[in-house]
């Protein structure tokens, strides 16, 4: 029987999904603004088929950073993803909370 995997850590996510084989990344919001959506700490795993756990803006930019990490998962680069209301990029994503927020996302490897 395999070890069961807590459903709500991504991090855990994460190892499992490296056990399995899977190239893997994480966001992780480092840095927030006013009414940001998620708390700094906040995680989003992300495998190199696009398959996420977690949240970084409660859906606002998660789509944007999926598409940065599977970058990363290739280039294993790490990058920071800034939103904000201010920010044209963050009104087509959806970050239209009123706050702004900085997201480290960088390659896993195990």
């Amino acid at each position: 029987m395999g070890q069961a995997v807590n459903v709500l850590d991504p991090l855990d996510i994460a190892e499992a999904w490296l056990k399995e084989g899977r190239r893997v990344a994480i966001a992780t919001v480092i840095e927030t603004w006013g009414s940001a959506p998620r708390p700094v700490g906040s995680h989003l795993v992300i495998d190199g088929d696009g398959n996420f756990q977690g949240s970084v803006s409660g859906g606002c930019v998660e789509g944007a950073v999926i598409t940065e990490a599977t970058d990363v998962i290739v280039s294993g680069t790490a990058k920071i993803l800034e939103f904000g209301v201010a920010d044209e990029t963050a009104w087509r994503v959806g970050l239209s909370c009123g706050g702004r927020i900085r997201i480290l996302v960088e390659r896993v490897n195990g």
